[in-house]
């Protein structure tokens, strides 16, 4: 970043491959598996990383800040729709949270994860993003604190609640 803040144009390409791909794949998620709109908030991101690369400080994780610009875009995406259970914010088709054995000797992996998206889907905006950051982008529980600007013991919160949630709501597909 400090080569980029420079104007170094290697440093930005070095960077868009390492993570270009992984950030689309974020956004792809987050926005209802919509190539289209990924493609166009990737480019964005990395605008704004030319943008603001004034304000990366040295001593933190690119990695961090870079994934609290994206979830910032996509909040904002959710606000700017309004309304957090349209269709097009949904998409967790390819989770793979869940990979007990039972789940793939007992039921169908697909009515699974079908069942999954849905509730899912019901799940508030920072649920969300913290499930996503944490099972999608296996980011750590301290780098979503940094994110998200919360404790660690409130994300490890959020994420034991939501899991329970879904588990809860999911309960009727366990078939032990």
């Amino acid at each position: 970043m400090l080569l980029i803040k420079r104007g170094n144009e290697k440093a930005f390409e070095a960077i868009y491959d390492r993570y270009a791909k992984r950030l689309h794949y974020f956004f792809y998620k987050m926005l209802n598996k919509d190539d289209d709109v990924a493609d166009d908030f990737l480019q964005d991101i990395f605008i704004k990383l030319m943008d603001k690369a004034h304000l990366f400080h040295p001593e933190g994780k690119f990695k961090t800040w870079i994934y609290t610009l994206a979830t910032n875009m996509v909040k904002n995406e959710y606000r700017r729709i309004g309304n957090l259970k349209t269709d097009r914010l949904t998409g967790y088709n390819d989770i793979q949270i869940f990979d007990n054995e039972w789940i793939t000797s007992g039921i169908d992996i697909a009515i699974f994860k079908e069942e999954l998206n849905k509730v899912i889907d019901t799940l508030d905006e920072n649920d969300k993003v913290v499930f996503a950051l944490r099972y999608n982008e296996e980011l750590s529980v301290k780098e979503i604190a940094e994110i998200m600007n919360l404790p660690d013991g409130t994300v490890k919160s959020k994420l034991f609640y939501t899991l329970k949630k879904i588990a809860f709501k999911l309960n009727g597909l366990d078939p032990r």
